[in-house]
């Protein structure tokens, strides 16, 4: 009986990792062994990016939030403190979309979350 071997199967395997790596530079998306581990830095980048994304994007709705509470006289807790009094259930993400696109609105806010504070 003759020697199976696995020709097929690996020139599938070889073709799936070279297809994958695909626009990557120099040897990394011609050679098998340099794209294959092209791969698993790329996907484990791509596997944490996806967690960080999260944490970037909230530090960065705290910053816009900061410094147009701040442009209106008051801190960034002071704010969330006094918002947090008055009820105003809105998350960071909409409270920063405010602060950029609607600063008059952003502005009552503030009026409303230093009421709360008596101040």
């Amino acid at each position: 009986m003759t020697r199976a071997r696995s020709g097929v199967t690996k020139h599938r395997r070889h073709k799936k990792v070279l297809d994958a790596a695909k626009g990557y530079q120099h040897s990394s998306h011609r050679q098998y062994k340099w794209a294959k581990e092209a791969l698993i830095h790329a996907w484990s980048h791509a596997y944490r990016d996806r967690r960080k994304r999260k944490r970037d994007f909230r530090s960065l709705w705290i910053i816009r939030i900061g410094a147009a509470s701040r442009q209106n006289g008051m801190t960034y807790s002071q704010l969330m403190h006094g918002l947090k009094l008055a009820e105003v259930d809105l998350d960071r993400k909409v409270l920063a979309d405010l602060a950029v696109k609607e600063p008059e609105a952003f502005a009552e806010l503030v009026s409303v979350a230093r009421q709360h504070l008596g101040g």
